[in-house]
């Protein structure tokens, strides 16, 4: 599929009535957990694509750029909030933050189990040990104030057991950032694959900052804010992946190819049939978006859109799924892991000065971090901690389901 190959309708044709900005909400009791994980995935990649404009449009002073970004925007906020109100009213907010860990467990995962780039590699399998520790910490917290098994709500596709711990994710700020890449020489599917988890990280980011002091108790509050730090450290991680050197109109071209490719995959791979039309409205809107910032990127900079995504052939596409055995992996190997400047290390390989120690320090004892004290309550209500797993946690450090572990990965 070559969304430059594909017919459109033009630009001012691509608005939606308001009507039909309010479509049909999903079933949460019957939806696949994957169909909630997409819609949760394309708002988030509608939310990047407006910022994006928004900022491009306070650097451009060229009226013609700035006409087109109002319009695309407005439009895509439209499919923003078409997406959003697919989440039916009875969902309540922890049990949309599960999809929300859900998504950012398993599309780390497929990313990682088909890239090819060892930096974007390492990155993503980084961060999604700790995304799955989020996902068992949020799912303790729904078992003691709903009394719901999360393990129904991820339809037994993810594991849910801990990751690395959320009190060792907490990092000095300079120590997130890595490697760029070269936008000139990086394949196709490692520019998408970084523009797709930062859209999607940056989304978890910004629900957490918003939904903390909406949460119904305290332990629920400090839980979200310290879990919303732990996000913006992934944004900060993966954005630093991305190629700084590109024109803002290099990085439009990107954005709208992206947001094409990623809605053709969710069309593809949709089971709800209304969903999937409107997966397939959207990739069309998209198509005539695309063509519109390569047409304004050949005028003003004199430069082909295929320098940002050659001939514009989709590469591999996204399919969402399980991917226990990787996760496993993962987990048996670098739980230990820790950032040290543009690079990783064991924590037992890191000096006893570095910034790290000092930095956790300076949040405090971890005994008192929300994260561990939800486990704590939890093992202490129901003697044990909640978790959903094939078999025994590959981690002999983290078996014990009477004992929150926080000194692996944060101690030496």
């Amino acid at each position: 599929m070559n969304p430059f190959n594909e017919k459109c309708k033009t630009l001012d044709k691509n608005f939606i009535p308001l009507k039909k900005m309010y479509p049909k909400s999903y079933n949460k009791e019957t939806t696949s957990p994957y169909t909630k994980t997409r819609v949760i995935l394309m708002n988030g990649t509608e939310f990047e694509s407006n910022w994006f404009m928004h900022q491009f449009a306070r650097h451009c002073d060229i009226p013609e750029i700035l006409c087109a970004l109002a319009t695309v925007r407005r439009q895509e906020q439209q499919q923003q909030k078409r997406i959003s109100c697919l989440k039916p009213l009875n969902e309540s907010i922890l049990e949309t933050t599960i999809g929300y860990e859900q998504l950012a467990v398993d599309l780390t995962a497929c990313l990682a189990r088909n890239e090819k780039d060892e930096n974007n590699i390492k990155a993503l399998n980084f961060a999604l040990l700790e995304d799955f520790d989020h996902l068992y910490r949020y799912a303790n917290l729904l078992k003691m104030d709903k009394g719901i098994d999360a393990d129904t709500l991820v339809g037994k596709m993810t594991e849910i057991m801990p990751g690395r711990p959320t009190v060792a994710e907490h990092r000095y700020p300079a120590d997130d950032l890595k490697p760029h890449m070269n936008g000139e020489t990086a394949e196709l599917y490692t520019k998408l694959v970084a523009s797709t988890i930062t859209a999607a990280e940056q989304q978890t980011m910004n629900y957490y900052m918003n939904i903390a002091q909406w949460y119904k108790n305290d332990l629920g509050r400090k839980l979200y804010a310290e879990i919303a730090m732990i996000e913006e450290a992934h944004v900060t991680q993966y954005e630093s992946l991305k190629d700084p050197n590109m024109t803002w109109l290099e990085q439009w071209v990107m954005h709208e190819y992206c947001e094409c490719w990623l809605y053709y995959s969710a069309m593809e791979d949709e089971s709800d049939e209304q969903i999937k039309k409107i997966w397939a409205e959207h990739f069309k809107m998209e198509v005539c978006h695309l063509k519109l910032a390569a047409k304004l990127l050949e005028k003003y900079e004199h430069t082909p859109y295929q320098k940002c995504v050659g001939e514009g052939e989709f590469p591999r596409l996204l399919k969402l799924g399980g991917n226990k055995e990787y996760i496993r992996r993962v987990l048996a190997n670098t739980v230990t892991l820790t950032a040290e400047d543009m690079d990783y290390a064991d924590i037992k390989n890191i000096s006893e000065g570095h910034r790290f120690f000092e930095y956790q320090n300076a949040i405090g004892d971890p005994e008192s971090n929300a994260s561990h004290l939800v486990i704590q309550k939890a093992i202490e209500r129901m003697g044990k901690d909640y978790r959903y797993q094939d078999g025994e946690h590959p981690v002999k450090e983290l078996r014990d389901r009477t004992c929150d572990n926080i000194k692996l990965a944060r101690t030496k």
